[in-house]
């Protein structure tokens, strides 16, 4: 007869099993999720400040009434190309073209005084050797040749201004540009005194786009040149970039060439100016658009990867990893953005270390196992940053099933 297990023995055994499927199924802990990070190195960062602006055309020519007439006709197409010299209207000229007849006859008739009272003057001067005439005749002849040869000069000036006045009744550009509409019609009456305007004329390649910045930032921009925390270029270089209305930026860049040496009182800012090419015409005078003016470049500055920065309603903070490998998050100050990049403003100092990829789902306080984001881009198989799932065909963790 087969002798049976001691109960006491039995249930020591049962304990024994049930502890090692508790140490079995207990689960073992998971490993610090990985993520891209990046350290912040000083270097030379531009200094960017951003200021709305009004496009303005170079030159503005308004096609003005200079003499009193009808229009007979236009000679332009609205809204066209036009040269320098080219007809736009023709007042009718046969007025001036009479009172320019006038004038000429009015020159003959004094030029014929003149010539007459010049003969007179060459008789009595051998009079007047011989006594024949009294030296007071021969001094009267000769005022009387001054007096008609000062009618001639008079007479030639008003020929002159007939002429002009004809002249004026043929109404052409002075500049090269772009024709507006037409101000007046076919048979309307324009007055010299009046200055009647007729059209425009602009020439907007290059433009003009007028800004201002307050008198105070320019105190700072100033205040930063003196310690030698920001280097300025001379005024013609200082480069600017221009956003349009949409948000796309203009392609072309532009160059301040203008600043005021006086602070309006109205609005405490300094006027500035830059001039830009606009071979597409894409910029128009009086547009809105808001100018990016690279004033200098910072040499010791900072800047983060778009990336890394969460953007919220309270502001910008990215997380860091301190020293003893944990997260940290962080608010921070951005300037303007270069490329894919943000300036930063404060908040960062140079050796902060930075989290660019897998911050997503981090809380302050977790460790982490951090990879520099130059390494796991070299690396595109490679898990995604901020799991901790095992890559394909890796062995089983201990304890799991087989």
């Amino acid at each position: 007869m087969r002798q049976l297990p001691h109960p006491r023995a039995l249930a020591l055994l049962a304990a024994l099993l049930s502890s090692a499927c508790s140490e079995e199924q207990e689960p073992q802990q998971s490993p610090p999720p990985e993520v891209a990070v990046t350290r912040l190195q000083a270097r030379p960062v531009p200094n960017i400040v951003e200021l709305p602006g009004r496009v303005q055309a170079v030159r503005v020519a308004e096609i003005r009434a200079r003499v009193d007439g009808v229009v007979q006709r236009r000679a332009y197409e609205e809204g066209t190309d036009v040269e320098a010299g080219q007809l736009l209207f023709q007042i009718d000229p046969r007025e001036m073209k009479a009172a320019l007849d006038s004038a000429l006859a009015a020159q003959q008739r004094a030029e014929a005084t003149a010539a007459n009272a010049a003969r007179d003057v060459e008789r009595y001067r051998g009079l007047v050797a011989k006594r024949a005439i009294s030296q007071q005749e021969y001094d009267t002849a000769q005022a009387t040749l001054r007096t008609a040869r000062a009618d001639v000069a008079q007479a030639r000036a008003q020929v002159q201004t007939a002429r002009l006045n004809l002249e004026y009744t043929t109404v052409a550009s002075p500049i090269d540009g772009l024709a507006g509409r037409a101000e007046v019609t076919e048979g309307a009456l324009v007055s010299a005194a009046n200055a009647t305007l007729l059209t425009r004329v602009e020439q907007f390649d290059p433009v003009y786009v007028n800004f201002a910045q307050s008198s105070s930032d320019l105190l700072a921009l100033r205040a930063q040149v003196a310690s030698g925390r920001l280097q300025l270029p001379s005024r013609n270089e200082v480069e600017v970039r221009l956003v349009l209305e949409d948000g796309s930026e203009y392609p072309h860049p532009g160059f301040l060439d203008f600043m005021a040496m006086t602070v309006d009182q109205a609005t405490g800012t300094v006027a500035l100016r830059a001039a830009f090419p606009n071979p597409d015409r894409v910029l128009l005078p009086g547009q809105f658009v808001r100018a990016r003016v690279r004033a200098g470049v910072h040499p010791e500055g900072l800047m983060v990867p778009q990336r890394a920065v969460q953007v919220s309603a309270n502001g910008a903070s990215v997380m860091r990893v301190g020293e003893d490998g944990k997260v940290q998050p962080s608010p921070v100050q951005l300037g303007e953005m270069v490329g894919s990049e943000w300036i930063v403003a404060g908040g960062l100092a140079p050796g902060d270390t930075v989290i660019v990829e897998g911050w997503q789902n981090l809380r302050g306080g977790m460790p982490v196992r951090t990879v520099p984001v130059e390494q796991q881009q070299d690396n595109p198989e490679a898990p995604p940053q901020g799991t901790d799932q095992p890559p394909e065909n890796a062995p089983p963790a201990a304890g799991a099933e087989e």
